[in-house]
């Protein structure tokens, strides 16, 4: 392969590290923020434990107990995101479609915390959501393309040299 197929390797190369530069560095980051959720309460609220069983709680009582939590904004079940029952660690979390999660007891009801959940927003900024709709299925994916087309040329422009290194030692 001649001169012009390394020149438009290189060229390929230049471009995408370009447009990749900047979703690279988005992903990257909120990634490397991510790897600490479950240890960093301030992203992640740290999982309480009580005795574990099955959960007495009915729907009725958890609504009564997230309504109970002014800072969490529930008003009623429209509010709601999400329900997790982990009755291995005696808890349900209630998490709300503003980002607030409270944590009460499965058997008696009781809030034991009420915390802001930052974890979904940085995931969302992760993967691109968070910016536009389209954003996701446009740019993050194009630059996984190129990320993927930068590392194709990458390796061709590492591995081409050493190759014609080795010929030209062979040879001599």
């Amino acid at each position: 392969m001649g001169a012009n197929w390394n020149r438009l390797i290189r060229k390929v190369h230049y471009w995408c590290s370009i447009v990749v530069f900047a979703p690279l560095l988005v992903i990257l980051f909120s990634g490397m923020v991510l790897q600490f959720k479950k240890q960093v309460a301030w992203i992640q609220p740290t999982t309480l434990e009580r005795p574990g069983g099955v959960p007495e709680v009915t729907f009725s009582q958890v609504l009564e107990a997230a309504k109970s939590a002014p800072e969490a904004g529930i008003g009623g079940w429209g509010d709601i995101g999400r329900l997790d029952v982990r009755p291995g660690k005696g808890i349900v979390k209630i998490r709300g479609k503003n980002n607030w999660e409270i944590q009460i007891d499965h058997r008696t009801g009781e809030v034991l915390q009420v915390a802001y959940r930052r974890s979904d927003v940085i995931e969302s900024i992760h993967d691109g959501s968070f910016f536009h709709a389209k954003a996701k299925p446009w740019l993050f994916f194009s630059a996984g393309v190129g990320l993927l087309l930068l590392c194709i040329t990458g390796l061709y422009m590492f591995i081409v040299p050493l190759s014609v290194r080795r010929k030209r030692r062979a040879a001599a």
